[in-house]
């Protein structure tokens, strides 16, 4: 007999590589065991597994009574409304859609199946089993024409649906909308309604759920049915990114490790706290609809992997995972404050805590993202998306006495793998998009020197009754260089606590962390436009009238961009201009020669393109339909602007 989580690891894999999933040959009494997990661990998931229906309203009594998280949802509803929702990605002509079921009890069908409507009836597409625990369900469709938009429908037996549109790829639009959402407070229940009303009024081509979707930390699919609950009806018909944080696998933070087991109570030594199988179920339940992983081979223990990239109306996303194999900083680096993560000592080095063999991203991810930015096949310009902040845009953190000098658990650190990070973000121009920390903010990154690394949103929390934090520096003056005419006082360029150079664009702050119309919830919105080839960034309060306009967003937003200015190096000269036959729009790649590396990689706008440089060189230009791989032009010497010249190219189409 192979133990518990090993089977519920068989099944996960399984679920991970195709769209119709076969129950491993168990009878269905030992699947849906009490105890899923095995007895160490009792109360995962005790409101959907076992005899859910006999126990779930008696614990969750018992919680509320003893001061824990608010109340979760029935879990027992009729059976006609049995599919709480459905969300859904395509990606290189394969749609990949996921369904979330309340608990089903014995005796009901655990099969699931897809329709789609089409000549005015609904046509089955495929079926599927329904997993347990998770009481989740996958679908996947090859060959998908992504041409055109197709209403569907999931269904449970005769009677329980849930219906959606599945959106054709929206490449003819010149402006591609994406909606940046975190930290949906599990504290606060109930309806999204007023968040809801104003997405509807920005319909975005995609939404972008960075993480922390539900805080029921050991009871997932009850959360998750929540969050189903609050965000179905912006959810049923438009794409939808998810990735789990921290909280969604039951941590208050999260240093992956590469998988390890982690021991200490804040789970600081790195690793996850709870079994395998729990850890890829979060995954699962949220994230299997992703385009395929991009290297899927599993971490330690099995854990498995999901980052990616996806392709919509021309722009290429990373999508990343931040916490998997970062390292956790017990024992690792010097302690210098009341916890692990925390540093309060104001005469501490930063170079202390950046110490060799220490990971943010790891070596693949590392490496998707140096194969991503020189691969622009079917896309125009490109977005990172991940859970958090790489730098620690926060000085006073869960309450206005709370002042960290650093917080490690930002992507501030460890320094050094940051700096690669953003020096690959950097050579695609990309925008980084991502969440977690409750506190928007927009900043442009400094890599060498102030301003020359590439912009990053942090969205407001959704609903921040978790954890408030504020960007207040302690002399409350603005940095050198701030935002001209900004009504906020302290923009400007600045050093977080762990050395890394930022320039502050905006910041929301809580007004007052007890009153939900003063605490800074809301949400945020990137606005990428093809023809202008700019990026606006938008951050709206939960309470808003989006319908109003710009007025009723937080002070210091809009904000307005160049793609080109996510490269904020100091521009040294020239070279050749260069001007195209063939190829509309080639990709462009300029390699220092001196040392080898990529300056960046980027499709021109037009019939022409005057590459700038960052030093005396020499340097060599590569072009190419969509990879850099046709024409290779060397011992390119910079210029003024002016004494440059003039080369045309022939790219084949």
């Amino acid at each position: 007999m192979i133990p518990i989580d090993r089977r519920a690891a068989l099944k996960i894999a399984v679920a991970a590589t195709a769209g119709s999933v076969v129950f491993p040959d168990l009878d269905l009494a030992a699947q849906e065991s009490a105890q899923p997990f095995g007895t160490e661990f009792p109360n995962l998931e005790s409101l959907t597994t076992g005899q859910w229906w006999k126990r779930g309203q008696a614990k969750q009594d018992t919680q509320v009574k003893r001061g824990g998280a608010s109340e979760a949802p029935s879990m027992d509803v009729p059976r006609d409304q049995v599919v709480v929702f459905a969300y859904y990605l395509q990606h290189a002509g394969i749609l990949k859609l996921s369904a979330q079921l309340y608990p089903l009890k014995p005796g009901e069908s655990r099969e699931v199946y897809l329709e789609f409507l089409r000549e005015g009836q609904w046509q089955q597409a495929a079926t599927t089993q329904v997993l347990y625990p998770g009481w989740d369900a996958h679908f996947r469709i090859e060959n998908w024409d992504a041409s055109v938009s197709v209403p569907y429908r999931v269904r449970h037996g005769q009677n329980a649906t849930f219906e959606g549109l599945i959106r054709r790829d929206p490449i003819d639009k010149n402006e591609i909308v994406v909606a940046s959402l975190s930290c949906n407070s599990s504290k606060t229940i109930g309806e999204r309604t007023e968040i809801i009303n104003n997405l509807k009024v920005h319909d975005p081509d995609l939404l972008f759920f960075s993480g922390d979707q539900t805080y029921r930390h050991t009871e997932h699919t009850a959360g998750w049915i929540e969050f189903g609950l609050q965000f179905r009806e912006i959810i049923r018909d438009r794409p939808t990114v998810c990735i789990p944080d921290d909280h969604d696998v039951g941590h208050g933070n999260l240093w992956g490790e590469n998988g390890k087991r982690s021991t200490t109570p804040g789970d600081d030594d790195g690793g996850y706290r709870y079994p395998v199988a729990y850890v890829n179920q979060v995954q699962r339940q949220q994230s299997w609809h992703l385009p395929d992983a991009v290297d899927p081979l599993p971490i330690e223990r099995d854990i498995q992997v999901y980052f990616t990239r996806l392709k919509l109306g021309g722009v290429d996303f990373a999508i990343l995972e931040d916490r998997k194999f970062k390292t956790g900083p017990t024992n690792k680096i010097p302690r210098m404050g009341p916890r692990p993560d925390h540093i309060n000592d104001p005469n501490y080095d930063p170079k202390a805590v950046d110490l060799p063999g220490l990971q943010l991203l790891g070596e693949r991810q590392e490496k998707f993202l140096r194969d991503w930015t020189q691969d622009w096949a079917g896309a125009w310009t490109k977005v990172v998306l991940s859970q958090t902040a790489f730098c620690g845009a926060v000085h006073m953190h869960g309450n206005r006495d709370g002042r960290l000098l650093a917080d490690l658990d930002c992507n501030g650190w460890p320094q050094t793998p940051r700096k690669r990070a953003l020096e690959l973000i950097r050579q695609a121009w990309a925008l980084h998009l991502c969440g977690d920390q409750h506190l928007a903010v927009v900043v442009k990154h400094g890599i060498d020197e102030f301003g020359d690394g590439p912009y990053s949103f942090t969205s407001p929390a959704l609903v921040n009754t978790i954890y408030g934090r504020w960007w207040h520096p302690l002399d409350e003056k603005p940095g050198p260089n701030p935002v001209p005419n900004s009504p906020l006082p302290w923009t400007g360029d600045f050093r977080d606590g762990l050395g890394n150079r930022i320039s502050m664009m905006a910041y929301a702050n809580p007004e007052n962390i007890q009153d939900e119309k003063k605490r800074a919830d809301g949400y945020g919105i990137a606005r990428l436009n093809k023809m202008k080839r700019t990026i606006t960034l938008e951050c709206w309060p939960r309470f808003c009238d989006a319908k109003l306009g710009d007025q009723q967003q937080f002070p210091g937003w809009p904000i307005t961009v160049a793609m080109e200015a996510s490269d904020g190096r100091q521009v040294t000269g020239w070279l050749t201009e260069l001007l195209f036959e063939g190829a509309v729009d080639p990709v462009i790649q300029v390699i220092d020669q001196s040392n080898g590396n990529i300056l960046y990689t980027v499709r021109a706008d037009g019939a022409s393109f005057h590459p700038c440089v960052y030093s005396t060189g020499p340097f060599t230009v590569k072009l190419g339909r969509d990879r850099a791989d046709q024409i290779t032009l060397i011992d390119l010497v910079p210029q003024t602007k002016s004494d440059s010249g003039q080369k045309t190219v022939r790219i084949s189409p």
